[in-house]
């Protein structure tokens, strides 16, 4: 049996702008670079859950943000996130 050899993690780069920012985000697609990450506009409007009734169970086995980076949007315009993945 082959085994193949296990591929090394690249840190990628995710700069989220804030939606109030639409120059800024205009401006860091054009000079971020693509290979090292993204850049995304903040797409986030509230909780998508639309129950107002509690859940019998939880199926999310946890939050699966890392960190909240809410208040970097709200100060500064935008947020970067750093995340590893097989390349």
């Amino acid at each position: 049996m082959l085994v193949s050899p296990e591929k090394p993690a690249v840190t990628r780069q995710l700069l989220i702008v804030s939606r109030s920012h639409q120059e800024r985000y205009a401006y860091l697609q054009y000079v971020f670079d693509s290979e090292s990450g993204e850049v995304v506009l903040d797409r986030r409007v509230g909780s998508r859950r639309s129950r107002q009734e509690p859940v019998t169970t939880e199926r999310r086995r946890g939050e699966r943000r890392e960190r909240d980076v809410t208040e970097d949007l709200q100060v500064f315009g935008w947020a970067l996130v750093r995340y590893e993945t097989k390349s």
